[in-house]
């Protein structure tokens, strides 16, 4: 029991989250849109040249089901042969979008995370780590009023030497 719980430290979202990668005031007003604009910024900030292929992998995983989990928080993931690593984008909403949440309120708070078509469990630790530091309202809270991303990735290492 004691070695899983230290391969989860191990885990170390900043690692997979530049603060290029984070927009602090997201401009979309839709699903789609908002899709489409982190795509943007995770792409930019992680060198991604072909982008289409990880937007078609994240609408081909809503049509499954949404990853607006709830609580004003989405989840959107997929898997791309355009990555060899898992990446991921951070975006805020301060209007809300509906994102077709299972609780049906709309999300504030998008973490994106895209993994190599091959990867196997990496990414679920990533997801599990995510939905963990998102379990606290607190810290929800504080992610949805940060101003800047200097001020989301902060929040984010605080957390995580938790």
């Amino acid at each position: 029991m004691l070695t899983k719980m230290n391969k989860d430290v191990t885990i170390n979202l900043i690692d997979f989250l530049p603060e290029s990668a984070i927009q602090a005031e997201l401009k979309s007003q839709s699903k789609k849109e908002v899709l489409k604009e982190l795509v943007a910024t995770l792409t930019e900030a992680h060198g991604i040249k072909n982008s289409a292929n990880i937007l078609e992998a994240l609408l081909e995983r809503e049509e499954l089901g949404s990853t607006g989990i709830g609580q004003g928080i989405a989840i959107p993931h997929g898997k791309s042969d355009a990555v060899t690593k898992v990446i991921a984008a951070l975006g805020i909403s301060k209007k809300g979008i509906d994102f077709d949440a299972l609780d049906g309120e709309p999300a504030y708070i998008f973490f994106m995370l895209i993994a190599p078509s091959n990867s196997a469990g990496i990414h679920l630790k990533i997801l599990a780590k995510i939905s963990r530091l998102l379990k606290d309202k607190f810290f929800r809270q504080a992610l949805r009023e940060a101003k800047t991303p200097q001020e989301a990735i902060k929040l984010i290492k605080d957390e995580n030497e938790y």
